[in-house]
C-alpha cells in the first residue's frame, strides 16, 4: 500500500487500543542528503538553483539558488560574531525574508535556532536569555538599546539587529560583501536543531529541544501525505517563531522544492488577491472563519485551490461545515504541538471529519491512557493523548526531572490533551488536561460544552472554563462572543435545557467583545480563569 493512502491501523490487545499510522520509510533518513532539513534544502539549491523560493506579494521572486546564496552570507555573519556549533542563537524579530533565512544560515553554522514569540515582553526574554544561553542575540532594530542592556546583564556575549522589513539592521550590514558560500558544519540526525519554548500558561516555559531528525522525519511525511510536488505554492501567512509557520509550512516546502508565496502578516484581503496563484494554504481557525465573511472569497476562487490544512487550535464543526457548504471543499485538519510536530492528520483523500483530527501519521503511534495511572483505556473513552515516533522531541532544555515525568517507560510521551479514538479510528480531542472541570465529582469536557454553545444562534464563538465554587468544587462557566445583542444568560440556559446534563451546564454566562487568544489563534483560557476566579466567591 502506498505509503501516502494509509489511514490508520488499529491494534487491539483484549480491552486496550493503540492506533498507528503505519510504517515510515526510515530509509528516507538514512540517505544523506536528506537526514536534515539543510541537506533537502542544499539539494534543492544544487538542482533546481533557479526555482522560486520565496515570492513577495508585489510578486518579485528568490529563487532557491539566491536564498543559499544570502543564507551563506548571514551564516558568516553569525559565525563572525562568534557563533560556533552547536552555540543557541535566539532570534526575535519581524517576519520578512531575511529573518526566514536565518532559519537556514542558524543551519549552515551549525548553530541551535531559538525564535521567539515578537509579543515578548522584555521580562520575558530575559528568562529565556538565561535559560538558554545564546552566544547570540538577534532582536528588532528598535529594540537595540534595551536588550543590549538585557545582553551585558545576562552575558549573552554578541547582539546584532534587523529591521522589519528585512533591509536594514547590523545583521544585514555585517552580512554584505561576506562570500555567498560556505562549508556547512557537519551535523547527525540526532543533534539539536532548535530550541522552542512552550508557551507557559501553567509554570514557567520549557524549552522543548529537536533534533534534526525530529524535523525532517516529519517534513518528509508530511511531503507525501498531503502530495506536495515542486510544483504548489503555498501561501504563508503564519508567523514563523512558531512551529506551524517555521517548520510544518517552511519544511514541507523545502522538501518538495515548491515555493512560499510570503506575506508578512495575515490579511484576508491579501489571502483573497493572492489565492489565484497558490494551491495550498497552511493557517489557524481565524484565518478560515475570517475568509468565510470575506465577500471576495467564493466558490470559484477556492476552486483553484487543492488543499487548505487548518490547526494549532480547533475548529470549530461550524466553520469547518460552512466551509465545505461554500467552497464544495472541506479544510483538512491536523494536530501537533511544540513538542512534535505533527502528530495526526485527517486523511487527503477520504472523510475529512469535523471535530476530528485524523489519523496518526505514518511511523507515530498513538494511544489513550488513563492520566494518573498510564493504563491503555478501550476504544471509546476519553483519557490522555500519548504518542511515540521520529518527531517527539528528546526532552526539555535543561529539565531532566520534567523530561522524565513526561514521558512513560516504554518512550511514549504525554501530550497533556485529553482525546478518544472513535469507532473508525479518528482521533478527537476533546482539550487539555489542566483545561478539564471538575465539578460535583463529575468529568467535563469543555470542548463538549463548547460545542453545544456555537451551535446556539447568536453565539460566534465560546470558552468554557472552571471557576473555584465553595460547594462544587469548580463550577462551569461560559465565556461567549455574541452577535446577537438580546440574547441573556438565561436564553443561554434555555437553550441547553435539553442538550446537555444539568452538572455539564454552565452556572453562569459571562458576555464579551472579544476573546482572548495568543498569537496563533488560541483562546487563552488561564486567563479567563484567573480574569474570572472570584465569579462564584462568598
Amino acid at each position: 500500500m502506498p505509503k501516502s493512502v494509509i489511514i490508520g491501523i488499529l491494534h487491539t490487545q483484549g480491552p486496550e487500543t493503540t492506533i498507528s499510522g503505519g510504517a515510515f520509510e526510515d530509509s528516507l533518513l538514512a540517505d544523506t542528503v536528506a537526514q536534515d532539513i539543510l541537506s533537502l534544502f542544499l539539494r534543492q539549491c544544487s538542482q533546481n538553483p533557479q526555482a522560486p523560493f520565496l515570492i513577495a506579494p508585489d510578486g518579485a521572486v528568490l529563487s532557491y539558488g539566491a536564498a543559499h546564496a544570502r543564507a551563506a552570507q548571514l551564516a558568516h555573519a553569525f559565525r563572525a560574531s562568534g557563533v560556533k556549533p552547536g552555540d543557541r542563537i535566539a532570534v526575535q524579530v519581524e517576519k520578512s525574508q531575511t529573518a526566514l533565512l536565518t532559519w537556514l544560515a542558524s543551519l549552515l553554522a551549525g548553530a541551535v535556532y531559538l525564535p521567539l514569540n515578537t509579543a515578548y515582553t522584555i521580562g520575558e526574554v530575559r528568562y529565556f536569555l538565561s535559560d538558554a544561553q545564546p552566544a547570540l542575540l538577534l532582536c528588532r532594530s528598535e529594540d537595540e538599546a534595551a536588550m543590549a542592556v538585557l545582553c551585558a546583564e545576562i552575558g549573552v556575549p554578541s547582539l546584532l539587529t534587523l529591521d522589519a522589513a528585512g533591509t536594514g539592521g547590523s545583521l544585514v550590514a555585517a552580512a554584505d560583501g561576506q562570500p555567498d558560500s560556505i562549508e556547512r558544519t557537519a551535523v547527525s540526525p540526532q543533534d539539536l536543531a532548535a530550541i522552542l519554548y512552550t508557551s507557559g500558561t501553567t509554570g514557567r516555559s520549557k524549552g522543548a529541544m529537536l533534533s534534526h531528525r525530529n524535523l525532517a522525519s516529519n517534513a518528509l511525511t508530511l511531503l507525501d501525505y498531503w502530495r506536495f510536488t515542486s510544483a504548489d505554492r503555498l501561501l504563508h501567512a503564519l508567523p514563523i517563531f512558531h512551529t506551524h509557520g517555521l517548520f510544518v509550512a517552511t519544511n514541507v516546502t523545502i522538501a518538495a522544492g515548491s515555493a512560499m508565496i510570503f506575506l508578512p502578516k495575515f490579511d484576508a484581503d491579501e489571502l483573497v488577491r493572492l489565492m489565484p496563484q497558490a494551491s495550498v494554504l497552511m493557517g489557524v481557525p481565524t484565518f478560515y472563519s475570517r475568509l468565510l465573511a470575506h465577500p471576495g472569497f467564493t466558490r470559484e476562487l477556492a476552486a483553484r485551490m487543492r488543499l487548505f490544512v487548518s490547526g494549532s487550535a480547533p475548529l470549530s464543526a461550524e466553520v469547518h461545515k460552512d466551509f465545505s457548504a461554500l467552497t464544495g471543499q472541506a479544510i483538512l485538519e491536523r494536530y501537533g504541538m511544540t513538542e512534535t510536530n505533527m502528530n495526526t492528520s485527517n486523511p487527503y483523500d477520504g472523510l475529512r471529519k469535523p471535530g476530528s483530527v485524523g489519523f496518526p501519521l505514518p511511523g507515530v503511534d498513538l494511544r489513550i491512557a488513563d492520566p494518573e495511572s498510564g493504563t491503555v483505556l478501550p476504544q471509546g473513552e476519553i483519557g490522555g493523548i500519548e504518542v511515540k515516533g521520529p518527531n517527539v522531541f528528546g526532552g526539555y532544555w535543561k529539565m531532566p526531572e520534567k523530561t522524565a515525568e513526561e514521558f512513560r517507560a516504554d518512550g511514549f510521551f504525554i501530550t497533556g490533551d485529553l482525546g478518544f479514538i472513535d469507532a473508525e479510528g479518528y482521533v478527537h480531542i476533546v482539550g487539555r488536561a489542566k483545561d478539564l472541570i471538575i465539578a460535583g465529582g463529575f468529568n467535563i469536557y469543555p470542548a463538549e460544552v463548547e460545542a453545544v454553545l456555537d451551535e446556539i444562534s447568536g453565539i460566534a464563538e465560546s470558552a468554557v472554563i472552571g471557576v473555584p465554587h465553595a460547594d462544587m468544587g469548580e463550577a462551569v462557566v461560559a465565556v461567549v462572543k455574541a452577535t446577537d445583542p438580546s440574547l441573556d444568560a438565561d436564553g443561554v440556559i434555555a437553550a441547553l435545557a435539553d442538550r446537555l446534563a444539568r452538572f455539564k451546564q454552565p452556572r453562569a454566562v459571562v458576555f464579551v467583545e472579544e476573546l482572548p487568544r495568543n498569537t496563533m489563534g488560541k483562546v487563552q483560557k488561564a486567563l479567563l480563569r484567573q480574569e474570572h476566579a472570584g465569579l462564584f466567591a462568598r
